[in-house]
């Protein structure tokens, strides 16, 4: 069904039961993604327009949810690139036209530090479903740089990392000192074996 049709209260159900419950960051992350949508001239993103659509989200929080659940893109298949800023922000991009905005809440709060218990106090759910999109949200036209190797189907290539021996898919290999290294290898990992600290002392 197209994004014109589907009211706010229709597409936060969707959002809220893919989500697991309603909260802040589900309503922001679906009103962001129809104000994204319609900015970027998207009217059926989970239909004819599918092929069309890539979204970069820059937090790993509630409003990501709401953002798949709304446009139906999954990382899995290429069309949302999680970056993780800890930012409620979004860029839609529309393939076909190259035409991307940027949408984020606007800052009412200057430069005040939220505890978690300040936040658990004051989840304003109903306020940011009530409140008019002018009011809650910036939205900026801006360009978006995509590289072949960042867009869907199959990948460019495919190559072996000269240190671990994993494959490496999407050009995200490093060259380095000749060898071809994995991001890991090249550098710092989120994760340690022993196999792994004594390949990089090998380099």
């Amino acid at each position: 069904m197209a994004i014109d049709n589907l009211d706010l209260a229709q597409c936060l159900e969707e959002a809220k039961a893919f989500h697991g419950d309603l909260c802040a960051g589900i309503v922001l992350g679906t009103r962001m993604s129809i104000l994204g949508l319609q900015a970027i001239g998207i009217s059926d993103p989970k239909g004819k327009d599918r092929k069309d659509l890539i979204v970069f989200v820059e937090t790993d929080r509630c409003v990501t949810d709401a953002v798949l659940a709304t446009t139906g893109c999954h990382p899995g298949k290429r069309t949302m690139k999680i970056l993780d800023y800890g930012k409620m922000a979004a860029t839609f991009i529309n393939l076909k036209t190259g035409k991307a905005v940027r949408v984020n809440p606007k800052n009412k709060d200057g430069d005040k530090r939220k505890t978690r218990e300040e936040i658990e106090q004051n989840p304003h759910t109903e306020e940011y479903t009530m409140m008019p999109a002018e009011d809650l949200f910036n939205v900026v036209e801006v360009s978006v740089d995509l590289k072949p190797e960042d867009m869907p189907g199959k990948p460019l290539h495919i190559v072996t990392c000269s240190s671990c021996g994993e494959r490496i898919m999407d050009v995200r290999e490093v060259l380095k000192d000749g060898n071809i290294l994995c991001k890991p290898c090249a550098s710092n990992s989120y994760y340690y074996t022993p196999m792994h600290s004594e390949a990089q002392q090998k380099l």
